[in-house]
């Protein structure tokens, strides 16, 4: 009889939740095969009923969860959501360029910025009023705040696993992807109702909606020029991901055995130095396309491993108040874009 894998773990960026014993290629086969067969399901399912990948690898996971009780495959399933989600993030940078976010004007600029910030705040507030730690409360505001699943799992693994376990973790996987999926429709609906303008539009769909397929969809369902500003306004969140790990780290040190300081992963580096690059140097259009389709299947392939280790029975007893977390953060993050694009936008 196969036994339970002795502790399935989060996407664990930094390396310092999950041991890492030596392995030879063979050990991680199994466990990477069934993260890509997960992956390109996923991507058959996103194609053929124009759903966001991430939620589809996600929904895909979770399906697949009773296959973490094999431990042969454990090793693969800790790589893909470790070193694909590292490598993941890194190429997402091909996605940033100063001139893009320097585009926005240093008004628009501030006032991301300050939604990023706020809508943080709103998490740990909200959470503490319902029976959470802060610290949950940063995971949940954070990844409503930044870009969704990817922001989630490198916030869990600055914060450690002694403070934001796996199956809180995936819950607020679940609740941001149905959230963001909902506010892709209702929200170019809302703004077709306040007669906002397209710049109006794209600021308020780039800075409320979680995930950064379903932002540029809302942006591009209302028009093609709100399409672009929600893209650019989107990607400056995304790119706010390395001061908010700052950020966290700081205010919520590690206690016990984690790492102590505030170093900012390699993997964050190697964003900033991608998107920087990006700037300097006009990437061939074929090579930057190829780089973001990378970025775009190591991070599902990342966020199927996380949800095929994802303990269930903890997350079926969890109860709605996760779900008010994560809840309150999206409010938040509407309302204040909103705000900014009525009054600062013009």
């Amino acid at each position: 009889m196969l036994q339970p894998a002795p502790l399935p773990m989060a996407a664990d960026l930094y390396g310092d939740i999950e041991p890492s014993p030596r392995r030879t290629w063979r050990d991680h086969l199994p466990g990477l095969a069934v993260a890509g067969i997960a992956t390109c399901a996923a991507g058959f399912l996103a194609d053929r009923y124009g759903a966001p990948l991430t939620l589809m690898a996600l929904l895909v996971g979770l399906a697949m969860n009773f296959l973490s009780a094999d431990p042969r495959l454990t090793p693969g399933l800790a790589f893909a959501s470790r070193e694909l989600l590292r490598w993941g993030i890194v190429l997402a940078g091909v996605r940033v360029t100063v001139a893009q976010i320097w585009s926005l004007g240093p008004v628009a600029l501030l006032a991301v910025v300050a939604i990023v910030g706020l809508v943080l705040g709103a998490g740990v507030l909200a959470a503490r009023r319902l029976g959470f730690g802060a610290a949950f409360g940063a995971l949940a505001g954070g990844a409503v705040a930044i870009c969704g699943a990817s922001a989630a799992m490198a916030l869990a693994t600055t914060l450690g696993e002694r403070r934001v376990g796996q199956a809180q973790l995936t819950l607020v996987l679940v609740t941001i992807s149905a959230m963001s999926a909902a506010a892709m429709v209702l929200y170019p609906l809302l703004a077709h109702a306040l007669a906002l303008t397209d710049l109006q539009a794209g600021f308020l769909l780039g800075a409320s909606i979680h995930d950064v397929a379903q932002a540029l969809g809302a942006g591009y369902s209302f028009s093609a020029p709100a399409g672009d500003i929600a893209a650019i306004v989107k990607l400056t969140r995304v790119a706010l991901l390395a001061p908010v790990l700052a950020l966290v780290a700081l205010a919520l040190p590690r206690t016990g055995g984690g790492r102590a300081g505030v170093g900012v992963p390699w993997f964050v580096i190697g964003f900033f130095v991608l998107a920087g690059v990006n700037s300097a140097v006009a990437i061939p259009p074929v090579l930057a396309q190829v780089l973001q389709t990378a970025a775009t299947w190591l991070l599902a392939a990342a966020v199927a491993a996380t949800a095929m280790r994802s303990p269930l029975a903890q997350i079926m007893t969890a109860g709605p108040r996760p779900v008010l977390v994560v809840g309150a953060a999206t409010l938040a993050a509407l309302a204040l874009s909103l705000a900014a694009a009525l009054l600062l936008i013009r």
